[in-house]
């Protein structure tokens, strides 16, 4: 005789509960691996080169594709082949290096759909690739491979503004400072470097590339949860090259252009910890870190100059740290 009443509380709780979902704000499954974080051209034992993987509610995307980026999504767990959409910040080797493999490890493991490939002087990159691996192709199509990897990647130059949306994520661009090229030199006007904030249901992240001090950097990341940036201290790759010779074999002019390069077009932890402050920040990623002399430098001396400015957490990312 009790059942009824006991359905009807039954009944009320469900509907209570759908109300209270549906008043609730959506949730997203967001996470944040630092596949590469060496910064630089130089190879190096512990550290792969620049990249980092976005996984939205299982939906792979990939921010810069530096050396060993195809081995470092293996080792995440992850499916290469899943990675659909990519953002590249900047042309430099050391965030385009793994990014042919990754293609044809992809084409040779039949994706079913097009990989689409955004930033400054991709298309040049991904015909570049084709190229290099027509040789390949053209024999796995001997070996039943038909599909035309023409068909497979596409590359997308891109320009200030929203350059990417879909379900899970708003892709935001803007022209950074890693770029102060002569007129009448071959890259002037030709290739251009961006940071890029990715917005998802959940949170916001912000990533530099490789940026000097930059107004417009500045701007994009207010309010941003995670700055997920590149940290260069110059006296530290300067010992570096001086122990290998590599600075006594450039000329003065060189010496000149390398100082100024890092000068400009290159940030500090200081400057990064009062971008964050300024903007809000929640929390700092140190990656891309430049290399010193000490082979298993840790650069939590980063970490301690960045809290001199800035209250938020900050960490040293090393290869496959998941946030």
């Amino acid at each position: 005789m009790k059942i009824i009443p006991l359905l009807l509380a039954t009944a009320s709780l469900c509907l209570a509960s759908m109300d209270r979902a549906a008043t609730q704000p959506p949730t997203s499954d967001a996470k944040l691996i630092t596949l590469g974080t060496r910064g630089g051209p130089l190879p190096t034992a512990d550290r792969a080169q620049s990249a980092n993987l976005l996984v939205v509610n299982g939906a792979l995307y990939l921010i810069d594709a530096g050396g060993g980026v195809t081995r470092r999504i293996v080792q995440t767990g992850y499916d290469f082949r899943k990675v659909g959409k990519i953002f590249i910040t900047h042309a430099h080797s050391d965030h385009t290096a793994g990014l042919a493999t990754l293609l044809v490890s992809q084409w040779e493991y039949q994706r079913a759909e097009p990989t689409d490939i955004y930033g400054g002087g991709v298309e040049a990159l991904v015909k570049g690739a084709l190229a290099y691996l027509t040789p390949n192709a053209e024999i796995r199509w001997a070996e039943g491979k038909r599909r035309p990897m023409e068909a497979t990647f596409r590359g997308h130059d891109v320009s200030a503004g929203v350059i990417y949306r879909d379900a899970n994520i708003v892709v935001t661009a803007v022209e950074n400072t890693h770029f102060h090229f002569e007129p009448d030199t071959p890259p002037y006007g030709k290739y251009k470097s961006f940071s890029y904030r990715i917005e998802t249901p959940g949170r916001v992240f912000l990533f530099t590339g490789d940026t000097g001090p930059s107004a417009a950097v500045e701007a994009l990341a207010k309010g941003a949860d995670v700055l997920v940036t590149e940290v260069t201290v110059i006296d530290d790759v300067l010992a570096l090259f001086k122990k290998s010779d590599a600075w006594r074999a450039k000329t003065e002019a060189e010496q000149k252009g390398w100082i100024r390069h890092m000068q400009e077009e290159h940030v500090s932890p200081q400057y990064v910890a009062e971008l964050a402050a300024k903007a809000g920040v929640k929390t700092i990623v140190m990656t891309h870190l430049s290399p010193s002399t000490d082979p298993n430098d840790d650069y939590h001396r980063f970490v301690d100059e960045a809290k001199k400015h800035f209250s938020g957490e900050v960490v040293v990312a090393k290869d496959l740290m998941q946030f």
